[in-house]
Protein backbone atom coordinates (compact mmCIF):
# COMPACT_ATOMS: atom_id res chain seq x y z
CA UNK A 1 0.00 0.00 0.00
CA UNK A 2 1.29 3.45 -0.94
CA UNK A 3 0.31 6.95 0.14
CA UNK A 4 -0.67 9.05 -2.85
CA UNK A 5 -1.43 12.75 -3.23
CA UNK A 6 -3.44 13.73 -6.31
CA UNK A 7 -3.71 17.42 -7.14
CA UNK A 8 -6.36 18.27 -9.70
CA UNK A 9 -9.56 16.32 -10.27
CA UNK A 10 -10.09 16.61 -13.98
CA UNK A 11 -10.89 13.51 -15.98
CA UNK A 12 -7.37 12.08 -15.58
CA UNK A 13 -7.09 12.94 -11.88
CA UNK A 14 -10.47 11.39 -11.13
CA UNK A 15 -9.65 8.16 -12.95
CA UNK A 16 -6.28 7.99 -11.18
CA UNK A 17 -7.79 8.58 -7.74
CA UNK A 18 -10.47 5.96 -8.28
CA UNK A 19 -8.02 3.30 -9.45
CA UNK A 20 -5.44 3.94 -6.72
CA UNK A 21 -8.18 3.68 -4.11
CA UNK A 22 -9.66 0.57 -5.71
CA UNK A 23 -6.37 -1.35 -5.43
CA UNK A 24 -5.91 -0.45 -1.77
CA UNK A 25 -3.75 2.66 -1.58
CA UNK A 26 -4.16 5.63 0.76
CA UNK A 27 -5.29 8.52 -1.43
CA UNK A 28 -5.59 12.21 -0.68
CA UNK A 29 -7.20 14.40 -3.34
CA UNK A 30 -6.94 18.18 -3.61
CA UNK A 31 -8.84 20.46 -5.96
CA UNK A 32 -10.07 24.05 -5.97
CA UNK A 33 -13.61 22.91 -6.83
CA UNK A 34 -15.92 21.98 -3.97
CA UNK A 35 -18.12 19.95 -6.37
CA UNK A 36 -15.17 17.81 -7.50
CA UNK A 37 -14.08 17.18 -3.94
CA UNK A 38 -17.57 16.23 -2.82
CA UNK A 39 -17.93 13.80 -5.72
CA UNK A 40 -14.65 12.00 -4.98
CA UNK A 41 -14.67 11.83 -1.18
CA UNK A 42 -15.51 8.12 -1.51
CA UNK A 43 -12.23 7.43 -3.31
CA UNK A 44 -9.93 9.04 -0.78
CA UNK A 45 -8.75 8.81 2.79
CA UNK A 46 -8.76 12.61 2.87
CA UNK A 47 -9.89 15.38 0.55
CA UNK A 48 -9.27 19.08 0.63
CA UNK A 49 -10.41 22.18 -1.24
CA UNK A 50 -7.34 24.32 -1.86
CA UNK A 51 -5.51 26.47 -4.38
CA UNK A 52 -2.22 24.60 -4.62
CA UNK A 53 -0.46 27.42 -6.46
CA UNK A 54 -0.21 29.01 -3.02
CA UNK A 55 2.76 27.78 -1.02
CA UNK A 56 0.88 27.80 2.27
CA UNK A 57 -1.75 25.48 0.82
CA UNK A 58 0.87 22.94 -0.23
CA UNK A 59 2.72 23.27 3.07
CA UNK A 60 -0.46 22.32 4.92
CA UNK A 61 -0.63 19.01 3.05
CA UNK A 62 2.66 17.62 4.38
CA UNK A 63 3.77 16.60 0.90
CA UNK A 64 6.97 14.92 2.13
CA UNK A 65 4.83 12.26 3.83
CA UNK A 66 3.46 10.92 0.53
CA UNK A 67 5.17 8.23 -1.53
CA UNK A 68 4.02 9.85 -4.79
CA UNK A 69 2.53 13.24 -5.65
CA UNK A 70 0.62 13.57 -8.91
CA UNK A 71 -0.01 16.95 -10.55
CA UNK A 72 -3.00 16.33 -12.81
CA UNK A 73 -3.80 19.86 -13.94
CA UNK A 74 -4.18 20.00 -17.70
CA UNK A 75 -6.04 23.23 -18.43
CA UNK A 76 -3.66 25.63 -16.64
CA UNK A 77 -0.05 24.90 -17.53
CA UNK A 78 1.32 27.77 -15.44
CA UNK A 79 -0.38 26.37 -12.36
CA UNK A 80 0.92 22.87 -13.13
CA UNK A 81 4.46 24.24 -13.47
CA UNK A 82 4.30 26.22 -10.22
CA UNK A 83 2.86 23.33 -8.23
CA UNK A 84 5.42 20.86 -9.60
CA UNK A 85 8.28 23.17 -8.64
CA UNK A 86 6.90 23.88 -5.16
CA UNK A 87 6.32 20.21 -4.41
CA UNK A 88 10.00 19.45 -4.92
CA UNK A 89 11.05 22.47 -2.87
CA UNK A 90 8.84 21.23 -0.04
CA UNK A 91 10.51 17.82 -0.05
CA UNK A 92 8.15 15.65 -2.10
CA UNK A 93 9.73 12.23 -2.63
CA UNK A 94 8.43 11.71 -6.16
CA UNK A 95 6.47 14.06 -8.40
CA UNK A 96 4.64 12.85 -11.49
CA UNK A 97 3.14 15.63 -13.61
CA UNK A 98 0.69 15.53 -16.48
CA UNK A 99 1.71 17.15 -19.77
CA UNK A 100 -0.25 17.88 -22.93
CA UNK A 101 2.68 18.67 -25.23
CA UNK A 102 6.40 17.98 -25.52
CA UNK A 103 7.16 21.61 -24.65
CA UNK A 104 5.11 21.31 -21.46
CA UNK A 105 6.97 18.10 -20.60
CA UNK A 106 10.38 19.76 -20.99
CA UNK A 107 9.44 22.64 -18.69
CA UNK A 108 7.92 20.31 -16.11
CA UNK A 109 11.07 18.14 -16.07
CA UNK A 110 13.28 21.21 -15.66
CA UNK A 111 11.13 22.41 -12.78
CA UNK A 112 11.24 19.29 -10.67
CA UNK A 113 9.01 16.61 -12.17
CA UNK A 114 10.57 13.18 -11.65
CA UNK A 115 8.33 11.77 -14.36
CA UNK A 116 6.00 13.29 -16.96
CA UNK A 117 2.96 11.46 -18.34
CA UNK A 118 0.90 12.12 -21.47
CA UNK A 119 -2.42 10.33 -20.81
CA UNK A 120 -4.22 11.67 -23.89
CA UNK A 121 -1.28 11.07 -26.24
CA UNK A 122 -0.54 7.63 -24.82
CA UNK A 123 -4.18 6.59 -25.13
CA UNK A 124 -4.33 7.90 -28.70
CA UNK A 125 -1.18 5.99 -29.68
CA UNK A 126 -2.51 2.82 -28.08
CA UNK A 127 -5.79 3.09 -29.96
CA UNK A 128 -4.00 3.81 -33.22
CA UNK A 129 -1.95 0.62 -32.93
CA UNK A 130 -4.89 -1.43 -31.67
CA UNK A 131 -7.20 -0.43 -34.52
CA UNK A 132 -4.59 -0.36 -37.27
CA UNK A 133 -3.86 -4.08 -36.92
CA UNK A 134 -6.57 -6.72 -37.05
CA UNK A 135 -7.05 -9.21 -34.22
CA UNK A 136 -5.57 -7.05 -31.45
CA UNK A 137 -7.77 -7.02 -28.35
CA UNK A 138 -5.42 -4.95 -26.20
CA UNK A 139 -2.03 -3.30 -26.48
CA UNK A 140 0.53 -1.84 -24.06
CA UNK A 141 3.58 0.02 -25.34
CA UNK A 142 6.90 -1.01 -23.76
CA UNK A 143 9.21 1.01 -26.00
CA UNK A 144 9.02 2.79 -29.34
CA UNK A 145 8.95 -0.46 -31.32
CA UNK A 146 7.99 -3.09 -28.73
CA UNK A 147 4.75 -3.83 -26.93
CA UNK A 148 2.54 -6.39 -25.22
CA UNK A 149 -0.32 -7.55 -27.43
CA UNK A 150 -3.42 -9.57 -26.62
CA UNK A 151 -4.29 -11.64 -29.68
CA UNK A 152 -6.26 -14.80 -30.49
CA UNK A 153 -4.32 -17.96 -31.26
CA UNK A 154 -3.78 -18.97 -34.87
CA UNK A 155 -5.99 -21.79 -36.11
CA UNK A 156 -2.86 -23.84 -36.78
CA UNK A 157 -1.89 -23.63 -33.09
CA UNK A 158 -5.01 -25.43 -31.89
CA UNK A 159 -4.19 -28.74 -30.20
CA UNK A 160 -0.43 -28.12 -30.26
CA UNK A 161 1.97 -27.15 -27.47
CA UNK A 162 4.13 -24.03 -27.27
CA UNK A 163 7.35 -26.03 -27.64
CA UNK A 164 5.94 -28.11 -30.48
CA UNK A 165 5.08 -24.95 -32.42
CA UNK A 166 8.51 -23.42 -31.68
CA UNK A 167 6.74 -20.08 -31.29
CA UNK A 168 9.63 -18.02 -29.94
CA UNK A 169 12.01 -18.89 -32.76
CA UNK A 170 9.44 -19.05 -35.53
CA UNK A 171 7.56 -15.83 -34.77
CA UNK A 172 10.11 -13.93 -32.63
CA UNK A 173 7.60 -13.36 -29.82
CA UNK A 174 7.42 -14.39 -26.15
CA UNK A 175 4.19 -15.68 -24.65
CA UNK A 176 3.61 -14.02 -21.27
CA UNK A 177 0.16 -15.41 -20.49
CA UNK A 178 -2.82 -17.31 -21.85
CA UNK A 179 -6.34 -15.99 -21.28
CA UNK A 180 -9.15 -18.52 -21.12
CA UNK A 181 -12.22 -16.34 -20.62
CA UNK A 182 -11.74 -14.78 -17.18
CA UNK A 183 -8.91 -17.16 -16.24
CA UNK A 184 -5.33 -16.04 -16.85
CA UNK A 185 -2.45 -18.51 -16.94
CA UNK A 186 0.73 -16.51 -16.40
CA UNK A 187 3.98 -17.71 -18.01
CA UNK A 188 2.55 -20.98 -19.35
CA UNK A 189 4.98 -23.86 -19.58
CA UNK A 190 6.43 -25.04 -22.86
CA UNK A 191 4.12 -28.09 -22.70
CA UNK A 192 0.95 -25.95 -22.63
CA UNK A 193 -1.45 -27.12 -25.38
CA UNK A 194 -3.63 -24.45 -26.98
CA UNK A 195 -7.41 -24.86 -26.85
CA UNK A 196 -10.26 -23.27 -28.76
CA UNK A 197 -11.00 -19.71 -27.62
CA UNK A 198 -7.57 -19.10 -26.11
CA UNK A 199 -6.09 -15.61 -26.27
CA UNK A 200 -2.39 -15.00 -25.68
CA UNK A 201 -0.53 -12.02 -24.27
CA UNK A 202 2.69 -11.78 -26.21
CA UNK A 203 5.74 -9.54 -26.02
CA UNK A 204 7.17 -8.61 -29.38
CA UNK A 205 8.35 -5.96 -31.81
CA UNK A 206 5.70 -4.29 -33.92
CA UNK A 207 7.26 -5.48 -37.21
CA UNK A 208 7.16 -9.10 -36.03
CA UNK A 209 3.59 -8.74 -34.78
CA UNK A 210 2.50 -7.32 -38.14
CA UNK A 211 3.92 -10.40 -39.87
CA UNK A 212 2.18 -12.76 -37.45
CA UNK A 213 -1.16 -10.95 -37.62
CA UNK A 214 -1.07 -10.85 -41.41
CA UNK A 215 -1.23 -14.65 -41.35
CA UNK A 216 -4.51 -14.52 -39.42
CA UNK A 217 -6.41 -12.49 -42.01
Amino acid sequence: MRSVLIIGLGRFGKALAEKFYEIGNEVMVVDNSEDNIREFMQYSVNAKIADCTKTEALESLGVSNFDICFVCIGSNFQASLEITSQLKELGAKKVVSKANTDIHAKFLARNGADEVVYPERDRAEKLAVQYSLSNIFDYTEISEDTGIYEIPIMDSWLGHSIIELNIRNKYKINILAVKKGEEVISLPGADYVFESGDHVLVLGKQKDMEKLLSRMR
